[in-house]
């Protein structure tokens, strides 16, 4: 058994968060004390049903939001008290984002799509070039480097956001629903897809999802339910 001591620091560490909204005079509780820890190369399921709060917990943890309470930790560092530049900063920085929808930039290549968020982080265009082109390709999409996203399937659209999402090797990745808007055929290739590079690069991973068969072949199933996450079983998921 490992001592404590060597045990890896947790890339994202989620303690006691505590998230409302009103309705009028009712109060939802949203996240009520809703704690975790993902370390390296964990991909990580986030499961529970639809208006459980899943979004809401991965803004929080995604910096996009704040909580009424808790601590959210990025690699050691308290990130609750924040200012807003530098909540950007770690966002840029520490962190790479996937949604149901795509996102790219329309008029832009796949390759250009991927080096844009390096060159912002200051990487000369050759190297962002090199490492773009070297995600692509690990995702079967070598000869679809220059293609705009509309000349791409959606499928390849999304392979494309998750390597935008990992240029700047960030050291925890969040996912809404990033299979969501795909048929089964294309969500399986996009999903492999993504296991594959959570588990190449060491990425600590926490990804939403309604397809509890994916989830299932993850290495672990997070579900959120009244306010509280609950690590579960592949046959407790749903």
């Amino acid at each position: 058994m490992m001592d404590a001591s060597h045990r890896p620091t947790p890339i994202l560490r989620l303690a006691g968060l505590r998230r409302s909204f009103h309705q009028g005079p009712r109060e939802i509780k949203v996240l009520d004390g809703a704690s975790i820890e993902i370390f390296p190369g964990q991909a990580v399921a986030l499961v529970g049903p639809s208006g459980a709060g899943k979004s809401t917990l991965l803004h929080i943890a995604g910096l996009l939001e704040s909580a009424d309470g808790g601590s959210v930790a990025i690699d050691g560092r308290e990130c609750m008290g924040l200012s807003d530049g530098e909540r950007t900063r770690v966002r840029r920085s520490e962190m790479g984002f996937v949604y149901q929808f795509h996102q790219l930039l329309p008029e832009f290549s796949a390759l250009e799509n991927v080096i844009i968020p390096q060159m912002i982080l200051g990487r000369s265009k050759r190297r962002a070039s090199e490492r773009a082109a070297s995600l692509l390709s690990s995702v079967g999409l070598a000869e679809r480097l220059h293609h705009r996203p509309a000349e791409l399937s959606g499928g390849e659209q999304q392979r494309t956001a998750i390597c935008r999402a990992l240029a700047n090797q960030p050291r925890l990745l969040l996912a809404d629903e990033p299979t969501g808007n795909l048929d089964p055929r294309t969500s399986e290739r996009v999903f492999e897809s993504l296991v594959e590079l959570i588990h190449r690069t060491g990425v600590a991973a926490l990804i939403a999802t309604h397809n509890h068969d994916l989830a299932a072949r993850m290495d672990r199933i997070i579900r959120l339910a009244d306010g509280h996450l609950v690590e579960v079983t592949p046959g407790q998921a749903a």
